[in-house]
């Protein structure tokens, strides 16, 4: 019945409307949107953003629920059918269905075939074969507005007879009064030539925001789409404050001489209505062999798939071989009837049958992930590799016949082949059948405050540092980040600028700003995609999505299917392709990795010494403390911390209760020692007692109160969500069904109340088993072959650098040779060699591509290893090459091995030097080359030109430790040939007693060293910020914890990469079992120089100190003039020695530089410190 109808005295509908997701404009979002019409009395509203549908399932919704009426419609921009013509806009509203697919298809098809610059455009023609259905509004930047405003009237006429020949009735002249330009004129002009031609007109306000107040914050929201600035005198000002959500009065008022203007807003109301038929399910037809059905055909293959899983995993001369067989066979069939009563076999043949195509392809596949892997259907399939019976995993948590929904498989592929299956899967179902979800980007707390500031003009320094004080948590907002910053606080009190930007992004904050892909959402459709939903492209046609995200897509009735990248797949893929290259050397044979051993001693080592970095799921120094105390040594506890490390369980004493079981420090109880029933043993005794899944809380109901799975299930869903009169009713069944069962009632309702406490908790066991298995097959990896496993994590982590730091952190805990990038070892991923040495990726160096490295590689496989960087550079492709790559190589050290004699300072910085020669000559050779010049003296620049080799740059002075190690950290990210603090150890011995590796623990306050490696920062109980430092002096590592009133002092030298010196307490970790240090003091190296150092002492002579020296030495030493260090020279003059000390005039700044220069003009041993 229409809405309408039961309104008193309805009086106007807004219908044009822009939201959130028009994107380049708009600011309304949709629940107080709702909210907001219901409250100004509108039976009714309309919801027309830019030529996209991207909210309209959550617009539906909002407004059926809250009793309004929802109008469905886009505003379009239209190609000028003439040459040159000025693109205009109309406003689509949908009647009824046939109108709503006529608008899809309009909206898909000017993203697929109407882009111009990335903007989305229709044809005229385009609408008139689509106009059933819909209802046109055409106001002044329509075509007839445009060239009533311009006096073209005849060419007006003609375009609107034109509209009402295909439009009869349903073409309406829109009227608006927001004190634009030009409005009145064209009311003026409208009016007039509607009443000649019968045209019916409408008002409209055009709305972009809810109040008024809201003008500013929209324009800002538009300057942030068009990169301008709020002040720009050139933008285009196409909006007024007056675009807000006019009540109906205010309308009323506004149209007083047109009173058929708002009246005829009701009229379009009345007549449109579209009903979206949401939460029915269409699956895609999976083709089936002749004279069977899909039924059949899918219980074939199920039983055909276990007869071959039970080959495997049974022993056929075991005495109970058949009762075992019965009990997988009973599983299947009982899971097949539900799956054919549901009406999903569809479903499970065409996931199995991308995952078949998957696996025989040699993509790696998961073991299942979610409640998928408790299906024995979908194991025989080979969906997944997880026995759920061994397990206890069960099919009612995946599909429960009680409460019917869709299925829900997640699939893991290997992150490199995804995109492979995806593209199989629409090629098999029809690229018009097959796309990825839109995913919505929003405009996120740290991002606004620049976006804001940038609009406001403001200065980028007071962005960066507003930005910079919001911490960069997932799911931090405005509003938190003031709460918790003190300091954000602080400057934002005494910065009237920083005011006004928090302001304005305080009410941006959140709003949708640009569209993406779902990472692994990928919808089938049974016939085209446009009959369920608008698409979305780019300007190529690439990206095909579906405009409707992934929640309303399904709401829409197409089945979503996941097709996730896991990285661990591709890592293990990696090392276990160059374990068998090691293993074919030998002739030995090849590992498969589904077929390793679940109780290997080596692994449960591994994890027990929580030596797991790299290790999937188990590698956070959160999950390493848990598993020290829980000690793994079977793949049941390794199931059970996947699920257990989570803020519920560890928060709640569960898992102190667990670990306690389990090393008999505490009874283990089914589920209590005060209340328990033998019965629960068998459910209850992987987890020593304790209800850790899900799984658990269904078996409980099953045994105690005789619940089927199905019913259990919904009580587990009915304890998680904590409906009081729901868990009343639930009680009861329990008590009852416990009674029935022969057990006390009240003991059952003493559990029930134990198992309501933890459910909460509970964990879904089927995930948690599969990627407990991965975590096993990781472990397995590093504790057998750790050097392929380190090289794959290196790879797949290659363009992360702090990854790669922590990484090869750990190949150096394992005793793994590190051998440097090398341009005549090296692939484009960390490879292993034949001794078992790690070879670092070339890929790893920063700005160097996958295309140079190929040309490198290329190059070398077709003459054999590089002989020095000219050679390099004539049989490199010089297009692969650019300066800045050849460049980064050098500086990395990847050139090293064909570089001159000498150290390795000397040999880069001769390189760098003959760099644009090199360059020079392999291009002049090129050049010669192409053009059919051959050399007389050689083929080769080499042999060409022999003494232009290395030979002229000789005297080139040799880099400096300093810049050598900058140069591998600007390039790889970290310091590979030498450490920082080397060139400060003779100095620090003077004033810190001990190295690192040599620290003992001592109640008195102790002097440390080192380089800030790592650095958290965490909030206190009381919420105060401190920091915890990892410190590195080469020798060794300790954690500094510094509190809150020292992090204050201190914070602006607590930085990356800084030498600190430290002053603290150290004592013993029990963590780590190493050491820990709390700090008092912190110190960076130049100020414990001023604090300790008593002056410098130079050892020069009369030749070295003459005439012009003299003056080099003082143009030295002036920058540094304000200091407290007296300096002394020890003179020699041929005759005597003596020392000379400099007057007050020159007490210095002992700053690195200054030593530096001193070091270079006197010689390196020839400038002392005096401590």
């Amino acid at each position: 019945m229409d809405v309408l109808l039961n309104m008193p005295d309805p009086s106007f509908i807004h219908l044009r409307l822009h939201s959130e997701y028009s994107l380049v404009d708009g600011l309304v979002r949709i629940k107080p949107l709702v909210k907001r019409v219901a409250e100004l009395g509108m039976p009714a509203v309309a919801l027309t953003d830019v030529t996209n549908l991207f909210s309209l399932v959550k617009f539906y919704k909002a407004a059926q629920s809250s009793g309004i009426k929802p109008i469905s419609g886009a505003d379009l921009l239209v190609q000028s059918p003439v040459d040159d013509g000025m693109p205009y806009w109309i406003t689509l509203l949908v009647i009824n269905q046939q109108g709503y697919q006529n608008l899809i298809k309009l909206i898909s098809r000017a993203y697929q075939e109407g882009q111009v610059q990335g903007k989305p455009y229709v044809q005229r023609q385009w609408i008139r074969e689509a106009s059933e259905g819909l209802i046109v509004l055409s106001g002044r930047q329509g075509d007839v507005g445009q060239m009533l405003l311009s006096g073209k009237a005849e060419l007006a006429q003609e375009f609107l007879e034109g509209w009402l020949q295909e439009f009869p009735d349903r073409f309406y002249f829109e009227l608006t009064r927001t004190g634009r330009t030009g409005e009145e004129d064209f009311i003026h002009a409208a009016v007039t030539l509607a009443t000649v031609s019968n045209c019916p007109v409408v008002a409209t306000n055009d709305v972009r925001f809810l109040v008024a107040e809201e003008f500013e914050a929209h324009e800002a929201r538009v300057c942030i789409g068009e990169g301008r600035v709020l002040d720009d005198p050139r933008r285009a000002r196409k909006y007024s404050e007056q675009q807000y959500l006019r009540s109906p009065a205010e309308m009323i008022e506004l149209f007083n001489d047109i009173p058929e203007a708002i009246e005829n807003t009701l009229e379009i109301a009345r007549r449109c209505n579209l009903e979206l038929k949401l939460g029915e399910y269409f699956l895609p037809e999976y083709p089936i062999p002749e004279g069977m059905t899909t039924d059949s055909f899918f219980e074939k293959l199920s039983y055909e798939g276990l007869e071959r899983r039970l080959e495997k995993i049974l022993d056929a001369s075991a005495p109970d071989a058949i009762e075992q067989k019965q009990v997988y066979l009973d599983r299947l069939r009982f899971e097949l009837d539900i799956i054919i009563q549901m009406g999903f076999p569809g479903y499970f043949l065409i996931v199995m049958d991308f995952i078949r195509w998957a696996k025989e392809n040699d993509i790696p596949v998961g073991p299942g992930r979610g409640s998928g892997a408790g299906s024995v259907v979908a194991y025989s399939l080979g969906i997944t590799d997880l026995d759920p019976l061994e397990y206890d995993l069960l099919f009612e948590r995946f599909l429960n016949p009680e409460r019917v929904s869709m299925p829900d498989f997640d699939i893991d592929f290997c992150m490199d082949n995804r995109d492979r299956v995806i593209s199989y899967v629409a090629d098999r179902y029809g690229r018009d059948a097959v796309s990825q979800i839109i995913t919505f980007g929003t405009m996120a707390a740290k991002a606004v405050v620049r976006d804001v500031a940038r609009v406001q003009g403001k200065a980028y320094g007071l962005a960066d540092k507003l930005s910079k004080m919001i911490p960069p948590d997932i799911g931090m907002t405005l509003e938190k980040a003031l709460a918790q910053e003190e300091v954000l606080k602080e400057f934002l009190d005494q910065d009237e600028e920083a005011q006004e930007i928090w302001g304005m992004a305080l009410q941006l904050e959140g709003v949708t700003r640009n569209v993406g892909k779902h990472a692994g959402g990928v919808v089938i459709a049974p016939t085209k995609l446009t009959d369920f939903a608008p698409l979305y492209c780019d300007e190529a046609g690439e990206g095909l999505v579906t405009q409707f995200d992934k929640d309303d897509v399904e709401q829409a009735g197409l089945v979503k299917f996941d097709f996730l990248g896991l990285r661990t797949l591709t890592i293990i893929d990696w090392a276990v392709k160059m374990v068998n290259r090691r293993l074919q050397r030998t002739d030995e044979e090849p590992l498969i990795i589904e077929n390793i051993p679940l109780d290997d001693r080596g692994t449960y080592g591994l994890m027990q010494r929580a030596e797991t970095t790299a290790v999937f799921q188990l590698e956070s120094r959160g999950m390493k403390d848990l598993i020290k105390r829980v000690e793994p040594n079977c793949f049941e506890d390794i199931v059970a911390l996947v699920a257990l490390f989570r803020p519920g369980p560890l928060q709640s004493g569960m898992v102190d209760d667990f670990i306690n079981r389990k090393h008999g420090r505490a009874e283990v109880a089914y589920p209590d020692a005060k209340f328990q029933h033998q019965s629960l043993k068998p459910v209850l005794e992987p987890t020593y007692g304790v209800i850790v899944y899900q799984e658990q809380v269904m078996q409980i109901a099953q045994v105690l109160a005789g619940y089927t799975l199905g019913g259990a299930d919904m009580l587990r869903r009915a304890m998680g969500k904590k409906k009081p009169e729901e868990m009343a009713k639930q009680r009861e069944i329990f008590q009852d069904g416990a009674k029935n069962q022969g057990i006390d009632p009240n003991l059952a309702i003493k559990i029930f109340d134990l198992v309501e406490k933890f459910a909460g908790y509970g964990f879904n066991k089927s995930h948690s088993a599969a990627y407990a298995l991965l975590a096993y097959q990781t472990a397995w990896l590093k504790a057998h072959y750790p050097a392929e496993f380190m090289a794959a994590v290196l790879s797949a982590d290659m363009q992360n650098t702090d990854k790669v730091v922590t990484l090869i952190d750990e190949c150096s805990t394992l005793n793994l040779p590190l051998l440097p990038p090398d341009v005549n070892r090296g692939e484009f991923s960390f490879t292993v060699s034949g001794q078992g040495e790690v070879i670092y990726g070339l890929g790893a160096i920063k700005g160097l591509g996958e295309g140079p490295v190929d040309g490198i590689i290329a190059a070398r496989e077709e003459g054999g290893d590089f002989i020095d960087l000219f050679d390099f550079c004539a049989r490199v492709d010089g297009r692969k090459i650019n300066k800045r790559a050849l460049e980064a190589l050098i500086r990395s050290g990847a050139l090293d091995n064909i570089g001159p004699n000498g150290e390795i300072g000397y040999r880069r910085a001769v390189m760098l030097a003959a760099m644009e020669e090199a360059v020079k000559m392999a291009e002049q050779h090129a050049n010669n080359t192409k053009s059919g010049m051959t050399d007389l003296f050689g083929a080769t620049p080499q042999e060409s030109a022999p003494e232009i080799g290395y030979q002229s740059f000789r005297n080139i002075r040799c880099g400096t430790a300093k810049e050598r190690l900058g140069g591998e950290k600007d390039t790889l990210g970290l310091y590979l040939t030498g450490h920082p603090i080397d060139e400060y150890a003779e100095e620090l011995t003077h004033f810190v007693g001990r190295r690192i590796v040599d620290l003992k623990p001592d109640k008195n306050k102790q002097l440390v060293a080192g380089l800030v490696v790592g650095l958290r920062v965490i909030k206190t109980r009381r919420g105060d910020n401190m920091a915890i430092v990892s410190l590195d002096d080469r020798s060794g590592r300790i954690e500094v914890a510094i509190f809150a009133d020292a992090f204050k002092e201190y914070r602006d030298k607590i930085v990356k990469d800084a030498l600190l010196v430290v002053e603290g307490q150290i004592s013993e970790d029990d963590y780590t079992g190493g050491l820990k240090m709390r700090a008092d003091q912190v110190k960076n190296l130049y100020e414990a120089r001023v604090n300790y150092l008593k002056g410098i002492t130079i050892d020069t002579h009369h030749e070295k100190l003459n005439g012009s020296a003299i003056e080099q030495f003082s143009e030295i030493m002036k920058p540094y003039q304000k200091g407290t260090c007296p300096v002394r020279l020890h003179y020699n003059n041929g005759k005597a020695v003596g020392d000379i000390a400099l007057g007050e005039n020159w007490l210095m700044a002992p700053e690195d530089d200054l030593l530096h220069k001193l070091r270079e003009m006197f010689g390196n041993d020839k400038v002392h410190l005096r401590f």
